[in-house]
């Protein structure tokens, strides 16, 4: 990658698709730093918070969504998406790029389409066990497709695809560099990603009955994801007589990852490479709803790799929830043989790995 490159990372929408992003935007900067990088996103998107206060750009396109529509709207829809072909078109006129990187999200597929189709170097970023609908129809047009875990490598060309891992930040990549935050408690941390996820969230509270004769040895971290619930959340804790931090959002993961003993948490793309290169051993409770149900093939993975448990969200109930930490905690050597497992599967080096090819393509 030339050292006047522009790169354009596209996508976003949810802390899974652009915190990676972050990561490839980090390296690239860190070993290119006259390369231009470019966000390009939509205005309903998590990027709309984050990227404001960074160092890059952020341009955003009015790209609309299929999900969860009615037939009028998604036809609607369809018709509009000429437009957004046309906002990509204009976009990729004004900065000239070299590269363009979808990441996932809505303005991944127009702008990294139109790229390919104009003769731009491009690539696709696939972070899950599943590949969602656009980076399949993506993988035809791109000229590398970047995957997570090996399950995903057989939905594209073998010719195309490097198994590269997923990228993590680096203030949380840095925790596994350093001797974790030891807390006089052990310590448990609860999240359902950057939106929240309301069947951990209440399952934590009514797993309190169920931890009571413990709750002097615990500490629960819980990022509830909804800032009008921290109060009831607080008071449900401190009426039960346990220690406990709760948040609406947490911006510092790294600095909680290296303060915790164990996680109880979806199975998102970015949760799982977060957990790995940590090194947190786990219980995953896959959000039932994800497309092609990745979340729960995901799980699978790191659960086959010894680094996690896995409950499904039809069988969670807090008595459930805790007797798997209650046995987590009786056993420290499996709880450890987990760690160690989850640190095993991560790939620290993902971002890395992702820049290096890149630059060899534009070269």
């Amino acid at each position: 990658m030339g050292e006047a490159s522009t790169i354009l990372i596209a996508g976003g929408g949810t802390g899974g698709h652009l915190f990676p992003a972050i990561a490839v935007a980090e390296e690239i900067a860190a070993t290119t730093p006259a390369a231009k990088i470019v966000f390009v996103g939509t205005a309903k998107g998590l990027e709309t918070r984050v990227i404001p206060y960074t160092i890059w750009e952020l341009v955003l396109m009015d790209v609309p969504q299929l999900k969860g529509m009615g037939l009028f709207r998604k036809l609607k829809t369809i018709f509009s998406i000429p437009r957004a072909m046309f906002q990509a078109f204009f976009i990729l006129r004004r900065y000239k790029p070299d590269l363009v990187m979808g990441v996932g999200g809505y303005a991944a597929g127009p702008l990294s389409l139109v790229a390919s189709l104009i003769g731009i170097k491009t690539v696709a970023m696939e972070q899950n066990a599943i590949p969602g609908l656009t980076n399949r129809i993506l993988g035809r047009f791109v000229d590398r497709i970047f995957v997570t875990f090996a399950e995903s490598a057989g939905y594209f060309s073998a010719k195309k695809v490097i198994m590269s891992g997923n990228p993590v930040r680096k203030k949380i990549r840095d925790v596994s560099q350093h001797k974790p935050v030891k807390r006089d408690k052990f310590t448990i941390l609860a999240f359902g990603g950057s939106q929240g996820a309301r069947a951990i969230n209440e399952n934590m509270l009514d797993a309190l009955p169920y931890l009571s004769d413990i709750r002097d040895d615990i500490h629960i971290i819980h990022q509830i994801g909804r800032g009008e619930d921290v109060g009831r959340f607080n008071a449900a804790y401190r009426a039960r007589g346990f220690s406990a931090e709760v948040y609406h959002f947490i911006e510092d993961m790294g600095r909680i990852y290296s303060s915790v003993d164990m996680v109880v948490c979806r199975a998102g793309s970015t949760t799982v490479a977060e957990l790995t290169v940590t090194g947190r051993p786990a219980i995953l409770v896959p959000y039932p709803h994800a497309t092609d149900n990745h979340q729960a093939a995901n799980a699978r993975a790191l659960a086959d790799a010894g680094g996690a448990i896995v409950i499904s969200e039809g069988e969670l109930t807090g008595e459930k929830l805790a007797d798997e930490v209650k046995g987590l905690l009786a056993e420290p050597v499996r709880l450890a043989s987990m760690a160690v497992a989850a640190n095993e599967f991560g790939k620290p080096d993902a971002a890395k790995i992702i820049v290096e090819e890149c630059m060899k393509l534009v070269r």
